[in-house]
């Protein structure tokens, strides 16, 4: 097991897999290599905000799952939201700029996945929130 790809359900004594946890990890990491090609091929400025907003994803998920409140997970949640957004709005820029002549489809696709579990997960923490009061 990697760690903080599973994390221990307070309803359940079985470790399950995190599934954003894990796609934003990856994620990351293929952006990071990404950033590696795009600054060989002489683009640092939109590449290094990509860097920052695509880590962040991630970095925000992680510490959603240690949330103390309800209302920190939200929090935390929805930051990782807006970081996706920035992504593939980054991501949207550098592929119809041709900046650096590349194929970011895989990129785009990723981080549409990523905004969509994201937003599916906020909908329902925020109802939960909702129903709980």
């Amino acid at each position: 097991m990697e760690r903080g790809f599973w994390i221990n359900s307070e309803k359940h004594t079985v470790m399950k897999e995190n599934i954003i946890l894990k796609k934003t990890f990856e994620f990351s990491v293929e952006i990071c290599n990404l950033v590696v090609i795009l600054r060989k091929k002489g683009e640092s400025i939109i590449s290094k905000q990509l860097l920052r907003s695509a880590t962040s994803i991630g970095a925000n998920v992680q510490e959603a799952t240690a949330a103390i409140s309800k209302k920190d997970f939200i929090l935390k949640m929805s930051i990782a939201s807006k970081e996706a957004r920035d992504s593939a709005y980054w991501l949207n820029l550098l592929n119809k700029s041709k900046m650096v002549d590349l194929d970011y489809s895989s990129y785009i696709i990723k981080i549409d996945e990523i905004i969509k579990i994201l937003t599916a997960i906020l909908k329902t923490a925020q109802s939960n929130q909702l129903s709980s009061k």
